[in-house]
Formats: C-alpha cells, structure tokens, sequence
C-alpha cells in the first residue's frame, strides 16, 4: 500500500498540475469515450499506456482472459455484460475492441488446466472459450498452441459480442466497429484482426 500511496503523490505532484483541467471537464460534462476496450486484468497490459490515451478517452472493462459471455439476461451477475450495455447503449461508443495479450494466464489455464487454487469461478468463465482450447490443441506447433488459443479467444468474444442484439442492431446501422487485437508483452507490438481472419500489425 506504501507504493500506491507514493504513487498517488507523484500524480498530485506532476500528473494532476497538467491534467487537472481535464478532469475539470469530465466532471462537469461526463465522460464520453468514443471506444470501449475489453482487455485482460493481466498487470503487464494496460489499454491507456499501450494506446497512448488520456482519462475520459477510453471505457475499459478487464477480466480473466479478455471474455464476453453470450448474451444471457438472467438473474445472475454480469460484469462484462453489464459493461458493454451502458458503454453501447448508453454512452454510445463508436467503436468496441476485444485485446487479447501474449503470456495470458486464462488462455494457459484453458489449455493446460486450471490450477486448483483457481476452481472456484476461474474454471466456469474461462470455458466460455473452449472452442479456442480445442482449436489451440488441434495446432501442430505445440510452441503456437498458446497464441492460437489467445487469438481464437478474441474471435470467439467478437462472436459472443454479435449475441446482444443490441450490439448487432448498432453494428448493421453502422453506429458501432468492433475489432480485435492482440499485444505482444515482451515485443510491445499490437496486432489487429483483419477481415480474411488473420492478426496482422496495423496500417501505416
């Protein structure tokens, strides 16, 4: 806590002077993102840093393994679901992107197994992506199985997302993209999904 508590003071001291009007400007008009960002709570990606943006440019939620569920509107509780609802019907972002990640630790556990101290909720919301174990271990690379199951894992939440009928009332009218991604932790490097299928890096 010591290190959070000198980190805030830093951002008193050097972050807030700079920002501190465009907070001003949040607070008395609201937030209105243009994108929503579903990444993983894996503490080497964050969105803001790798897309470079400032507070109020982007709405992210992140979970294990950057899922979205199909959509379910049932009497349980919805985090990531709940997410996309107030950030496409509500705050009307123009565009949704789904990054996966290299190295992520949901994807691992998909496909190698869950650990047992991880039975409790890890195992029941990664199986939303079991078609990507099975396309992960259908690769006849053992040493890709891992990116092609984070990848397939992107593909399958963009097809979850194509659930809400929500979300493909605004896609149809063109009022909303979605997209995926996937950013490689140790080489810095994002790549986005292209419409023949394939991760490629981004359009100069």
């Amino acid at each position: 806590m010591e290190r959070l508590i000198g980190g805030y003071r830093r951002f008193r001291a050097e972050t807030w002077p700079r920002e501190k009007a465009r907070f001003e400007e949040l607070a008395a008009q609201g937030q209105r993102p243009q994108t929503m960002v579903i990444a993983c709570s894996d503490s080497r990606v964050d969105p803001q840093m790798i897309f470079s943006a400032g507070p109020g440019e982007l709405f992210v939620v992140r979970n294990v393994a950057n899922l979205v569920p199909p959509y379910m509107p049932d009497a349980a509780f919805h985090g990531t679901s709940a997410a996309v609802e107030f950030a496409v019907r509500v705050l009307g972002v123009r565009a949704l992107v789904v990054m996966g990640h290299a190295l992520c630790g949901g994807v691992k556990a998909l496909i190698e197994g869950v650990p047992p101290a991880a039975g409790d909720f890890v195992a029941g919301w990664i199986s939303i992506a079991e078609g990507a174990r099975r396309v992960a271990l259908a690769c006849d690379d053992p040493e890709a199985r891992q990116e092609v199951g984070e990848q397939e894992a992107v593909r399958i939440s963009l097809a979850n997302l194509m659930t809400f009928p929500w979300v493909a009332e605004a896609v149809a009218a063109g009022r909303l993209t979605l997209h995926g991604a996937h950013f490689g932790v140790a080489t810095g490097r994002l790549v986005l999904l292209q419409p023949d299928g394939r991760f490629a890096p981004p359009e100069r």
